[in-house]
C-alpha cells in the first residue's frame, strides 16, 4: 500500500505504520530531518505539501493531511492575537479529495476551530477533527498528557527531542497527533479496501 504523509512533521500519525510504502511531505528542513532520523525508510520531500497533494494524489492508495492548524485554532479568539485570516488550504484538500477524481481513501485531520465547521467533520477524537471518505469507528484512547509537563524530558508518545538542536520543541511535540489514533486510522482504512465494503459517513450532511 503506497501513502502519502502530508504535512508529516515528525511523523506522530506514522509512528505504528507498518508493512507500507510511505511518502512523507514537510517543507520545514530541519523538521524533516528529524522525521527522517525516526523513520529512515520513508522517502522524504521537502517541499510544499498542499501543491504537491494536488500534482501526485493519483499516485497513492491512501492519503493523509494535517494542514497547519493556528489560524483555525480557538487561541484565536484569546484576543491576544492579531486578525487574521483562516488558511482554507484545509477546505481546499477536503473538496478536492471528496471529488470523483481521487479513487483512493483519505483523511484530513485538524484541530477543533474557533468557527463552527465549514464542513461537517466524519469524526471527533480528542483535540481533533477528521474528515475522509470511509467509515472510522469510535473507539478509547488514553487523554492526551500536557506537553508542559513533559519537557523536561524532550518527550511525547516516545518521541524524544532531547539533544536535537531545532526552536521551540514544546509546539513541535503539542503537535503530534497519538499514534494510536493514526494506526486506528490507517487500519479502518486497511480493512475497507481490503474487504470492499463501503459503508462510509456521509461527509456533506
Amino acid at each position: 500500500m503506497k501513502v502519502l504523509n502530508l504535512y508529516a512533521g515528525i511523523g506522530g500519525n506514522r509512528k505504528l505504520w507498518k508493512n507500507i510504502e510511505v511518502t512523507a511531505v514537510e517543507n520545514n528542513p530541519e523538521i524533516a530531518e528529524i522525521y527522517q532520523d525516526f523513520f529512515p525508510n520513508d522517502k522524504m520531500i521537502i517541499t510544499d505539501a498542499h501543491q504537491y497533494l494536488l500534482e501526485h494524489y493519483k499516485e497513492f492508495d491512501f492519503i493523509w493531511s494535517s494542514p497547519p492548524c493556528p489560524s483555525h485554532s480557538k487561541i484565536n479568539t484569546d484576543g491576544q492575537n492579531k486578525a487574521r485570516y483562516p488558511d482554507m488550504d484545509l477546505y481546499e484538500e477536503i473538496l478536492m479529495l471528496n471529488n470523483n477524481w481521487y479513487k483512493g481513501k483519505w483523511v484530513v485531520e485538524n484541530v477543533k476551530p474557533y468557527y463552527n465547521p465549514l464542513i461537517n467533520p466524519t469524526i471527533e477524537i480528542g483535540r481533533h477533527l477528521f474528515w475522509c471518505n470511509f467509515y472510522i469507528n469510535k473507539a478509547n484512547f488514553q487523554k492526551e498528557k500536557s506537553v508542559v509537563n513533559q519537557t523536561g524530558t524532550n518527550g511525547r508518545y516516545g518521541f524524544n527531542l532531547k539533544g536535537i538542536k531545532i526552536g521551540n520543541k514544546r509546539q513541535i511535540l503539542r503537535n503530534l497527533i497519538d499514534p494510536e489514533i493514526g494506526l486506528h486510522i490507517l487500519n479502518r482504512a486497511l480493512e475497507i479496501t481490503e474487504t470492499d465494503k463501503y459503508g462510509q459517513s456521509k461527509l456533506f450532511e
